[in-house]
């Protein structure tokens, strides 16, 4: 897909101006976000990136615009996985509920631009080194090794540890140990300090990092384009913040995510190492969108209703063991 400095421009600036829009219209006051405002911003959030995906097919064709949705919604499952580190890092800070959208705001657009600069270096090396793909492909399906081996042993990680970055900022600038309201900085005794604030908004958008590390490789596997990689990083990002609002309390739920994202994480590694001989010069089929996008929803619905459907058998066999305790005392 050959896109003009001029699309690039208008891009980033409509994306901008969403942005904009999304922090005064819903974002500015500090509030606790209720279900129904997060299911408003979610559905105009997933209607914006359908519009852009039309928009694709009538400007280029149905190939740019199949890719676009594939990887948008793969983005947007790996970051349904992100949100259980969300709120351990919330809880970790102890993040006022009145303060956290303002906290997911932030910290995911710095998510949006680190994530900009790791798909300009991803862009960089497949369009330089096509072995590059085998690499991106071991990596995926080691990673979706690695997820299946922690869900059948059932961890689960119960408390944020702050990387590396976080810390370092931490040692080198003081802080205050309250939030004072939205504010990053205040001064006390004539010392400028970090507030809890700045912290939390670091937090999520450096960890968010780690993620990237399974999620570029995986989008790459679905479109060499930047331009596709990036728009479909921003739509999936920008509605994360709503997300995390509607579903928070349901995340609990999807107990088969792990093996549904291995599941996806796999298939793209597969179709990386096929892509990549396949450009060696082997003789090997390549899996094309169609297909792709097709797997990508079907393992996500099986996902979602086997998660729900051994959700409730663990929630009736909690309450028939309930009962049994209550008439045995």
């Amino acid at each position: 897909m050959d896109v003009s400095v001029t699309t690039w421009v208008t891009t980033i600036g409509v994306l901008i101006a969403l942005v904009v829009a999304d922090f005064f219209i819903g974002g500015r006051k500090p509030h606790e976000v209720s279900i129904k405002e997060a299911g408003i911003w979610t559905a105009v959030w997933i209607v914006l990136a359908l519009l852009f995906g039309g928009f694709l097919w009538g400007h280029s064709g149905a190939q740019p615009a199949g890719e676009f949705f594939a990887g948008y919604i793969t983005e947007k499952s790996l970051s349904v996985d992100n949100l259980f580190v969300f709120i351990l890092i919330m809880g970790k800070f102890a993040v006022p509920r009145i303060y956290q959208q303002r906290v997911l705001m932030f910290g995911v657009i710095i998510a949006l631009v680190l994530r900009a600069v790791f798909i300009a270096g991803g862009a960089a090396l497949v369009a330089q080194f096509s072995w590059v793909f085998f690499i991106f492909g071991a990596f995926l399906i080691w990673t979706a090794w690695k997820l299946i081996k922690e869900a059948r042993a059932g961890e689960e990680e119960e408390e944020f540890e702050e990387n590396r970055l976080l810390k370092s900022i931490e040692q080198r600038f003081p802080s205050t140990d309250k939030y004072h309201g939205t504010k990053l900085f205040v001064r006390e005794n004539g010392r400028r300090l970090m507030t809890p604030m700045l912290i939390v908004m670091l937090a999520i958008g450096t960890t968010d990092v780690l993620f990237a590390l399974d999620s570029i490789p995986a989008i790459f596997g679905l479109t060499q384009d930047p331009y596709i990689v990036f728009t479909a990083n921003a739509f999936a990002l920008m509605g994360l913040r709503q997300l995390y609002f509607l579903i928070g309390g349901l995340l609990k739920k999807l107990v088969h995510l792990s093996y549904g994202l291995s599941v996806i994480l796999g298939f793209i590694g597969v179709k990386l190492v096929l892509h990549a001989a396949h450009e060696a010069g082997a003789h090997v089929p390549e899996i094309g969108i169609p297909f792709s996008l097709g797997f990508i929803v079907v393992v996500l619905a099986v996902t979602t209703v086997t998660s729900l459907m051994a959700s409730k058998k663990q929630e009736q066999a909690e309450r028939e063991t309930e009962k049994a305790e209550k008439l045995d005392a």
